[in-house]
């Protein structure tokens, strides 16, 4: 039998795996896939390294969180995953507050204490523990290992990560954590490879998808982030708002007379994309809409990105290259010539050819800044932390 990783990442409504054989180097990802539509429409799909499909599953009944990893225990511990044995499980773990700022090998203790901050990221954390402690449960002696979304950005300087609140707030970790760190942690791990100028400078990586953020980058540490106390600040999203004049909140508290969880049930599921738009999410959508409130929904997003790009160069003083990842970041070539276009100023120059192949370099010989596509691999990094960690 060979020894493997088993990686999760678990969400609201779905368990994403991905199964890495442990080696000497990388660990190396052989199958990934997940179970989506929980609990009412759940659907398990696996995939081979070349992204064939291997198998698929439905169910007609709802399955619940824990039994789905049950039947994912099982079907790798069975024939269609090769009869591997599993050695240890890494996670990805939205917030590690101000205590966990590196991979931790999970046991009861520091996970009650994950737990507590679980009103820090109320769309994530809850979902997020929930495996581990399946995991606890059903195998008590196979090592967990949690990586941190927040982890990566406690490099940056203490003003950075400051609000102008009274100092007992901040004292009591009232700070800007910043989010969508391992998928930043991959790309600093990579950048040397494909532009060393960049890695030694000032790089501004857009992580776009259905959540959004920016991180500037000094020689490849973060120094400035978008998102903060939460993953609902910053840029446009999906469904989040980003960034908000605080006092919008209490006027809707007082006018519409709203509980906290009516309010943040609008500010985390009914506004960004969908809600300026009224059709969708999901850009792809907006894109094709001949809906004048699809089209104001993305100028609304490339705006707010290009405005918060722009303060991140300061924030570095100034700008050597730009990298695109995530979901629109790496196949939205419309959105990136957009947000590329409104970057001029900063010496950018877009190869629009490259850009709508979609070539690992967007921008021409002769830009100033590069800018580049570069896909993300969260779980690499995790895999990663686990092998040392066991090493």
């Amino acid at each position: 039998m060979a020894d493997v990783l088993l990686i999760l990442n678990a969400g609201s409504s779905s368990l994403k795996f991905s199964l890495f054989a442990f080696k000497s180097g990388d660990p190396e990802q052989f199958i990934r896939g997940g179970i989506d539509g929980l609990p009412d429409r759940a659907r398990f799909v696996a995939l081979d390294a070349a992204g064939v499909e291997i198998d698929r599953h439905d169910w007609l009944a709802p399955l619940e969180r824990d039994g789905a990893l049950d039947f994912l225990l099982q079907w790798i511990a069975g024939e269609k995953a090769g009869r591997h044995r599993l050695v240890a499980a890494g996670h990805r773990v939205v917030h590690g507050g101000t205590q966990f700022t590196q991979p931790v090998r999970l046991n009861i203790a520091n996970v009650a204490d994950l737990e507590s901050l679980a009103p820090l990221a109320p769309l994530h954390q809850a979902h997020n523990i929930a495996p581990i402690r399946a995991l606890m449960r059903q195998s008590s002696a196979l090592p967990q290992i949690a990586c941190f979304d927040t982890a990566f950005h406690r490099t940056q300087p203490r003003l950075a990560q400051m609000f102008a609140l009274p100092r007992k707030y901040t004292d009591a970790g009232i700070i800007r954590y910043g989010f969508h760190g391992l998928s930043y942690e991959y790309i600093a791990s990579v950048l040397p490879s494909i532009d060393p100028g960049a890695a030694s400078g000032r790089t501004i990586v857009a992580h776009l998808g259905n959540g959004a953020s920016l991180c500037a980058m000094q020689q490849c540490r973060s120094v400035a982030t978008s998102m903060s106390f939460t993953p609902l600040d910053g840029l446009v999203m999906g469904t989040r708002c980003g960034s908000i004049d605080p006092g919008v909140l209490l006027h809707l508290m007082r006018t519409e007379n709203l509980q906290a969880s009516e309010l943040e049930d609008i500010l985390y599921h009914q506004s960004g994309l969908l809600g300026v738009s009224g059709i969708s999410s999901d850009v792809r959508t907006l894109l094709k809409s001949a809906d004048p409130h699809a089209a104001e929904a993305i100028d609304l997003f490339v705006y707010r990105a290009v405005r918060d790009l722009g303060s991140l160069a300061a924030a570095l003083g100034g700008l050597d290259a730009l990298v695109f990842t995530a979901g629109i970041g790496e196949n939205s070539a419309h959105i990136r010539a957009r947000i590329c276009a409104g970057l001029q100023w900063l010496g950018l120059v877009i190869d629009d050819s490259a850009n709508e192949a979609a070539t690992q370099r967007i921008s021409t010989i002769g830009s100033r800044v590069s800018a580049w596509i570069i896909p993300t691999n969260e779980e690499l990094i995790i895999a990663r932390h686990t092998q040392a960690m066991l090493d």
